[in-house]
């Protein structure tokens, strides 16, 4: 066989192969489908002005009593487009007749690995249903121009008591609220509390280096406590605080709780006794 028919060989299937793998390079370069960042989240509500809209995001669409993570993204009304950079601060108030305050609030920051979703933490500690009683005022930056937008929020009533408002015995006020578990098991939990003092009506701080006592009970079983359960100590890294919480049973269950200061002075609750059934410190779980 001659050199040049041997080539015309190679050839014949060499330059087929070399155009698929281009055209998959390319394929692979101009993939444009878009990535769906607010997946697995539905749409509490937006905040119109102008300029702007706010979507406000969360796992459920509601927004309730208790510990709640929302998600946002601001749009250009202009073009349709998501900001990727903004610099975001937020203030939810409760307006009542004599009085307003606010409630223990995160920073709001960028989601990692998202382009144009942010997200942080609002507890209400009390509700606000049909848009009565809570506002919610956003002010944010963009290209070094300062927008504000507020407007009316629905906060339901959670089933449980998730959250609790209390004055504890060195007269400050403070904030209690369950994180975690959200979905009980019967086994053992980790159990996550957010501690909060009341600084004034417009700021509500971390509390530090306080301990919490656990006894789960389950009034309508004989008010049966439950095997290795951990009391709550205080976490640096998140600034909440953890402990396990044993669950044997489904059904309704009473978490009561004590809370100590730095000296393990008690600064509110009690022991479950055969006299005392309930703390006047607790938050509740049914699953």
């Amino acid at each position: 066989m001659s050199k040049l028919k041997l080539i015309k060989m190679k050839l014949k299937y060499i330059i087929p192969l070399i155009g698929i793998a281009l055209f998959t390079a390319c394929s692979t370069d101009n993939d444009d489908t878009p990535i769906n960042e607010i997946e697995n989240l539905i749409k509490v509500q937006d905040f119109v002005s102008t300029n702007h809209t706010i979507e406000l995001f969360s796992e459920t669409g509601l927004l309730n009593t208790g510990y709640n993570t929302v998600s946002l993204r601001i749009k250009d009304n202009t073009n349709d487009h998501y900001v990727e950079t903004a610099s975001i601060s937020w203030m939810p108030m409760m307006q009542m007749p004599s009085m307003q305050h606010s409630c223990p609030k995160s920073v709001i920051s960028k989601v990692q690995d998202k382009n144009t979703l942010y997200n942080g933490f609002l507890i209400f500690q009390m509700t606000g249903a049909n848009g009565s009683g809570w506002t919610l005022k956003f002010n944010y930056t963009i290209d070094g121009q300062d927008y504000e937008i507020v407007e009316n929020i629905s906060v339901n009533q959670s089933e449980t008591q998730n959250v609790t408002a209390f004055l504890g015995n060195d007269n400050t006020k403070y904030v209690l609220t369950l994180i975690e578990p959200k979905n009980p098991q019967m086994a053992t939990n980790d159990l996550v509390l957010g501690l909060y003092k009341m600084e004034n009506m417009m700021s509500f701080p971390v509390v530090k280096d306080y301990s919490i006592t656990l006894d789960p009970r389950m009034p309508g079983m004989g008010n049966h406590s439950t095997p290795n359960n951990t009391n709550l100590n205080y976490n640096n890294v998140d600034q909440l605080y953890h402990g396990d919480l044993s669950l044997t049973m489904s059904g309704y269950w009473v978490l009561n709780l004590k809370l100590l200061n730095a000296t393990n002075s008690v600064l509110k609750g009690e022991d479950v006794t055969d006299i005392n059934t309930q703390s006047s410190l607790y938050l509740e779980l049914e699953f």
